[in-house]
């Protein structure tokens, strides 16, 4: 697995692991970079089957799979505690880590995530498999920003996303890993033993996400002991990309914030 540490370098450092939603690589934390570094210690990933950890995924890929790997890449380079930050899917797997690694996991970030599969997700997703089976991986790249941004945005950056097109073509993962990874995410449902989560969690979330209705982060933080939601007015399902500035200033608030509060996890 492709892992990469940015930002501070002592091991005294607070760090925390950015996890990335479906298309599963570092470089959408990007807009996260520079507001992190300097007082955390970030560490960015590929995910296993997608950009520089290419390799070819097992037909009952689960979460607790991406969980597991992701734990064992980071023993390898000595984190022994962290915290997550994760955008849908990558939120879904650091639920997972709190749940499977809770010595280690000391809080998390789920961005645009859920506690169970909501039936409009569901029928985004459905849609976008058909699109990827029936006419190809060129529709499955146009339609992404579709399902990402808001429509004003996109008509205002044409060229990045013709650039995003294109990159994502170059650098598809595979029909056969995106469903599998696909699959795992829509099988996900923290639901029977949410109550067992109890480090730290901020569900944040967007108005307008047209992907994730943003009462799903209600719902997860119902669910959850010791949660808080902030729901940003616009921004799309990628609000961190749309409206970094916004976003970084309330993540930041909540790690200093959390940080400050003793984790529940051990107890």
């Amino acid at each position: 697995m492709h892992l990469e540490i940015v930002g501070r370098q002592d091991s005294a450092a607070p760090t925390l692991v950015l996890a990335s939603g479906l298309g599963g690589v570092a470089g959408f934390w990007q807009p996260q970079l520079a507001a992190l570094s300097a007082r955390y210690r970030v560490v960015l990933y590929d995910q296993r089957g997608t950009g520089r950890s290419a390799e070819t995924l097992p037909v009952d890929y689960a979460m607790a799979m991406m969980a597991t790997e992701l734990a064992a890449a980071l023993a390898r380079r000595g984190i022994a505690r962290f915290g997550v930050i994760g955008h849908a899917l990558g939120g879904l797997v650091g639920l997972q880590l709190a749940l499977d690694y809770p010595q280690q996991v000391e809080r998390v970030a789920v961005i645009n995530g859920w506690l169970r599969l909501h039936p409009h997700t569901r029928r985004c997703f459905q849609v976008r498999q058909d699109l990827l089976l029936k006419v190809g991986t060129g529709a499955f790249a146009r339609a992404q920003p579709l399902f990402l941004y808001p429509a004003e945005w996109m008509a205002q950056h044409q060229q990045r996303l013709a650039e995003e097109e294109a990159a994502h073509i170059a650098h598809f993962q595979g029909r056969d890993n995106l469903l599998c990874r696909l699959e795992a995410l829509m099988r996900a449902d923290f639901t029977p033993m949410a109550a067992r989560i109890r480090q730290p969690v901020l569900a944040i979330c967007s108005q307008d996400d047209m992907l994730v209705p943003w009462s799903c982060s209600t719902e997860l933080v119902d669910a959850l002991p010791n949660a808080q939601q902030i729901t940003m007015a616009w921004g799309g399902h990628a609000m961190s990309v749309t409206d970094a500035e916004s976003f970084n200033a309330l993540l930041l608030q909540w790690l200093n914030q959390s940080e400050a509060a003793p984790s529940r996890a051990a107890s």
